[in-house]
């Protein structure tokens, strides 16, 4: 089983949703059957009065460490690219309908983001009403390794991050912790891991008359009860950004690549590391970022969904993302040899035509 579904009993009859993801040996990696699920799930219980909120959770490793991407690689050795084209149009339309379905669910979402958090992984947790870490969680939008680009309305929320600390995830793909998150707007509150089924519990024992702001009121009270006095993990990124924002100043994505990989860096490993990662990234997905970065902001967060859509299928069937799974996490020789070689290579009307929908709608246009 990769979903499991169970509940926490409440007064009155009444119940808290529980959904669990459950593919260890994956990192609870979502495939597409997982967000069918998740998503047939979440549009029974919006519509069931006696289910008054969703607890959203992983395991003890990770919450999701992002979506099922080998399955594209897999897919391309077997079948025609039309087919291709259907699944990866079919896997991102659904995972971005269920991002979308948490921003604006309509009962509180509880998500525990416990140990590794990263790219559709966060595309679950950036829309739960409450977003709840522990020292032990571990963040990334690491997409540019891999030929893609920070989706799951990744350059919505980066774009809307302090200074230019989004900027930097996107190119870098650099981890950040619960701390970082809570500075950064990515998260609400912190929690010990060692209590975390003791938060479950303890929602037996709300007001479950309150409704509204009230309810949301005394469900942040009980989590930031369980977490005061907790020490915070020392943060990762936030103690290097001034260098950051240094580092990324500037208005050509050509000028800031060319200070970042100027930059000696030896003496701070964490952006040694960010640094290392962009450089050995997809120079498609370098740009995307870049320009996606400067466009979102001026999107509604439908409208970034549909372009993520348009974007992460070209990524697949034009750009670098299926020699980016082989390399990462097929062959794992980490020796890619992207599309472009450089980045004054990708050609500015080619990559112009990352943005253009291939043949029909847009099928995430509608709602944008």
């Amino acid at each position: 089983m990769t979903i499991h579904v169970s509940y926490v009993p409440l007064p009155a009859g009444e119940r808290v949703g529980v959904l669990t993801l459950d593919a260890p040996a994956s990192l609870n990696a979502l495939s597409l059957p997982m967000i069918r699920t998740l998503a047939q799930q979440l549009g029974q219980w919006a519509s069931d009065p006696t289910v008054r909120a969703v607890w959203l959770e992983g395991g003890e490793k990770a919450f999701c460490a992002g979506g099922d991407i080998r399955s594209f690689y897999h897919l391309a050795q077997e079948q025609p690219v039309s087919v291709l084209g259907e699944y990866a149009t079919d896997f991102f339309e659904q995972e971005y309908r269920l991002d979308h379905a948490i921003h604006t669910y309509p009962k509180p979402i509880l998500c525990l983001g416990h140990g590794i958090v990263m790219g559709g992984g966060i595309g679950l947790l950036a829309g739960a009403r409450f977003r709840i870490l522990t020292e032990q969680s571990l963040l990334a939008m690491p997409e540019v390794s891999i030929g893609l680009y920070p989706d799951v309305a990744g350059s919505w929320f980066l774009s809307r991050m302090p200074g230019r600390l989004g900027l930097w995830l996107g190119l870098t793909g650099a981890r950040f912790n619960g701390s970082d998150a809570l500075a950064l707007g990515m998260a609400d509150a912190l929690i010990p891991a060692a209590r975390r089924a003791e938060l479950k519990e303890r929602l037996q024992a709300l007001d479950w008359r309150l409704e509204g702001e009230a309810l949301d009121e005394a469900l942040f009270g009980l989590i930031d009860r369980l977490g005061e006095r907790m020490p915070a993990p020392e943060p990762l990124l936030l103690p290097h950004r001034e260098q950051i924002e240094t580092l990324m100043a500037g208005r050509s994505l050509d000028g800031i690549l060319v200070r970042l990989f100027a930059a000696d860096l030896a003496p701070w490993p964490a952006l040694a590391s960010a640094q290392a990662s962009c450089r050995g990234g997809s120079p498609i997905s370098r740009a995307i970022a870049w320009q996606q970065y400067g466009h979102a902001r001026h999107l509604s967060l439908a409208g970034v969904f549909a372009e993520e859509l348009t974007l992460s299928v070209n990524c697949v069937l034009e750009g670098d993302f299926l020699e980016g799974v082989r390399a990462l996490l097929i062959d794992k020789d980490k020796s890619p040899r992207w599309r472009f070689a450089t980045q004054g290579e990708v050609p500015a009307d080619w990559l112009a035509d990352m943005w253009r929908w291939r043949s029909g709608a847009n099928p995430l246009a509608h709602q944008a």
